[in-house]
């Protein structure tokens, strides 16, 4: 099979006659230019050396040499060799609990940035997977869908922020749905769900997601944020500065404790795993990205394509020994007919 990888090149051979025209419109202007100097019998002997056939074939050999750069930067492209292309991928789901627990400092610098910081680098190690983010607190919402667009999911992780979801609390049971809900219903590829919190569910309602990940064949990874024993959590003014810590109608400190039995269920059912990332979280994310990016995903395509190979250098090569052989022509007749002539 033959093709041009630039083919819309070749409308430049349009270029040949105008080439052409321009050469014959010089060589009438200089005959117009000899006959000012007197009769054109006289003219003819004084020229009679000059070999008209000789610079017939210098323009010759120009314009095949132009026409064969012409065909060169085209591109051409001859393929024998049929292939069956695969390619392998994954959906991966990052639900982030963004309720106000996640801002506790017994992962550095806080749980919810330790958090972004491993999903940026996840977003970076992805290659052909498609990535989407869903952010929850007492309610969830896609943040990002499904997207091979990972500039763009990053530009959507850093807008994570607490406030991000308007309803307080932590809603496991909702945050789940939504992210399965992201998922569609295309086959055949391998889907991951990733959900990182402190574990501190507040609604309760859970099992039914649960189920239907394992009906739907998602694995759930889990990512505990922080320890079991119970932190403050910082409090904040309308300026962002911090201001001490929350405080319950009491006046008590609220505390915040890892619930990791929850998290631990949830990825045992659905065939994840479960990460406990604390005071060194760094690690545990780390193990979680190279387990996201470091398997095979499933078929998700398989075609048969044609390999093509570069032909231009045989062209331009022609071309090159074209341009040599125009300037190797003498314009003396007698000289030039007898290296025409050995041209025969």
């Amino acid at each position: 099979m033959f093709r041009f990888g630039f083919e819309g090149l070749l409308y430049a051979y349009l270029l040949l006659p105008a080439l052409a025209a321009l050469e014959w419109w010089a060589a009438a202007r200089r005959r117009r230019a000899l006959d000012r100097f007197g009769e054109r019998g006289r003219i003819d002997r004084l020229t009679a050396a000059v070999s008209r056939r000789g610079r017939a074939a210098r323009t010759a050999l120009m314009l095949a040499a132009v026409m064969l750069l012409v065909t060169a930067l085209a591109r051409p492209q001859f393929g024998d060799r049929v292939e069956t292309v695969r390619r392998e991928g994954q959906d991966v789901v990052v639900a982030l609990d963004l309720s106000a627990s996640m801002e506790a400092e017994d992962a550095a610098p806080n749980r919810l940035a330790a958090a972004k910081l491993a999903v940026g680098r996840l977003i970076q190690r992805l290659d052909g997977d498609r990535i989407g983010l869903v952010a929850f607190a007492g309610e969830a919402f896609v943040q990002s869908p499904l997207t091979l667009d990972y500039a763009a999911a990053a530009l959507f992780l850093n807008a994570m922020e607490p406030g991000l979801v308007p309803v307080p609390g932590t809603d496991l049971g909702q945050a789940l749905e939504v992210a399965l809900d992201g998922f569609g219903e295309l086959e055949g590829r391998s889907r991951q769900l990733v959900v990182i919190t402190d574990g501190e569910d507040h609604e309760g309602a859970i099992d039914a997601a649960v189920e239907r990940a394992v009906d739907e064949g998602v694995q759930v990874h889990t990512v505990g944020m922080g320890s079991t024993e119970g932190v403050p959590i910082p409090s904040f003014d309308e300026a962002g500065e911090p201001n001490g810590f929350l405080r319950d109608a009491e006046g008590s400190v609220v505390t915040t404790r890892l619930d990791d039995a929850t998290l631990r269920r949830v990825a045992d059912r659905t065939g994840g795993a479960y990460y406990h990332a604390a005071a060194g979280a760094g690690a545990a994310f780390d193990r979680l990205v190279e387990e996201l990016t470091g398997g095979e995903g499933a078929e998700i395509e398989s075609r048969e394509v044609t390999r093509y190979e570069e032909q231009y250098q045989i062209f331009l090569g022609l071309a090159l020994v074209l341009l040599l052989a125009e300037t190797l022509v003498p314009e003396r007749r007698r000289a030039a007919e007898a290296w025409i002539g050995r041209l025969r």
